[in-house]
């Protein structure tokens, strides 16, 4: 889509609609102005490798569905882009196929619109083979429909096996050969999920809990993720810099271990084909036991941000999972700021909440406290147990996995005051000693 051409990056020009008689421009996010939402497109024409050379805002009351902006302003555009050398038009909006026509001839300039410039960056930032079949299958789910009303001038007989027939037309054997694409990738994309499933049964014998980043693209949950886990994650200010799931160790203050997983980011008009695509990859979200909802609390669009993320949340089947919801950025915040988001220094605003700067540190072990408090698998319980002197490996399992609190080394034994994970307690059924004695031993 966006490629350079010989002279180098492509310059673009970027539109975007206001409608007079709506209370938000169709196709935006409630509460998100048109002037941000153009903003953001200016952000994914820079990630996706070009330059932008002019914008255009024009206010409207209703699109017109043969060119979206009307004859007499595609002629403004199309002298705008001469004046600015720009060869590629990218609209806020969905184009139809007849719009995308309309607009070419009229401008000769080529024309795409938000959804295709999103699936140009996921394609740029693809780097697994799942990620690449997932980016394949949204870009010609996107493509099939398109292809209808590309006239007539593309039909000719079909030259192959297979493909001949009385009048087929190139426009039907390329719809056909796509369908058959999308199948293979619908079945290879399933046969991948099944092999996760069957990963993540495996990992659900052993009971660590898995916490999901989400957030909208851009919010540095990537960036945290690496603060978090000591992990070398690209972390990018471009849109959509992290596309693949990652998944690292995590090591709370309770001395329980998660699986932490750093997920692709959202963003306002999300295409659908490529939420189901990339569904898969989301289920990590959806089945995780916590959800961490990274939000940029310096961002002025925190709430439509916020409320976008919740949506695409939903559609994934995740709304009912728990959620500790993150400001990140503290950092950025005046201390007048602060004080609005925190009236108790040193703590969130409300339970649920915390507030953390990814990039100094500032809030980290608060977070880490956080998250333990707010898992409800695997909790953690205080017990008393005894072990023979020859039990090192299971003793050795305890400090690993818990938090011991008083040990007493005697001639009959080893007895330890710990807290420990349920399952681990479980697992050491045998040693547990009466709850009574907990309290005597820490006293």
């Amino acid at each position: 889509m966006t490629k350079r051409s010989a002279r180098g990056p492509e310059r673009a020009i970027l539109i975007g609609v206001r409608l007079k008689r709506a209370t938000h421009a169709e196709g935006h996010v409630e509460g998100m102005e048109p002037e941000d939402s153009l903003d953001e497109l200016r952000q994914l024409t820079l990630s996706a490798g070009a330059l932008v050379a002019g914008t255009m805002l024009q206010a409207r009351d209703r699109l017109d569905a043969a060119t979206l902006l009307g004859s007499g302003k595609l002629d403004e555009l199309r002298e705008q882009a001469v004046a600015l050398e720009a060869n590629l038009l990218i609209f806020d909006h969905e184009l139809s196929p007849t719009q995308q026509r309309n607009i070419e001839k009229h401008t000769s300039c080529r024309a795409i619109d938000r959804t295709q410039l999103i699936l140009d960056i996921f394609a740029r930032h693809a780097r697994t083979r799942e990620g690449q079949l997932q980016v394949e299958l949204a870009q010609l789910t996107y493509l099939l429909p398109r292809l209808t009303g590309r006239g007539v001038e593309m039909s000719r007989l079909g030259g192959g096996i297979g493909t001949r027939g009385p009048g087929e037309t190139q426009l039907e054997v390329d719809r056909r050969r796509i369908r058959e694409r999308i199948r293979t990738l619908t079945a290879t994309l399933e046969t991948v999920r099944q092999q996760r499933l069957r990963r993540r049964s495996r990992r659900f014998s052993i009971p660590i809990p898995t916490v999901a980043l989400a957030g909208y693209t851009n919010a540095g949950k990537s960036t945290l993720f690496n603060r978090l886990t000591e992990a070398q994650v690209l972390a990018s200010p471009q849109m959509f810099a992290t596309l693949d799931p990652t998944g690292r160790l995590l090591e709370l203050p309770s001395r329980r271990r998660v699986l932490l997983s750093d997920t692709v980011g959202f963003i306002s008009n999300l295409p659908v084909s490529l939420i189901k695509a990339f569904r898969a990859t989301l289920e990590e979200v959806s089945d995780a036991q916590l959800i961490l909802h990274v939000s940029d609390c310096a961002s002025p669009l925190r709430q439509q941000q916020e409320q976008e993320v919740m949506h695409v949340l939903s559609d994934l089947g995740a709304s009912e999972s728990p959620v500790l919801h993150i400001g990140n950025k503290m950092d950025l915040l005046s201390r007048e700021q602060r004080a609005q988001l925190s009236p108790i220094p040193g703590q969130a605003a409300k339970p649920g909440q915390a507030l953390v700067s990814a990039h100094t540190g500032e809030g980290i072990q608060e977070l880490l406290e956080a998250i333990d408090r707010a898992l409800t698998t695997d909790p953690i319980k205080r017990v008393v147990l005894q072990f023979t002197q020859s039990e090192g490996k299971e003793l050795s399992q305890v400090y690993d996995a818990g938090r011991v609190l008083h040990r007493e080394d005697s001639a009959a034994g080893i007895t330890v005051v710990a807290d420990l994970p349920h399952s681990l307690v479980l697992r050491f059924g045998n040693h547990v000693q009466p709850p009574a004695a907990a309290s005597r031993q820490v006293q």
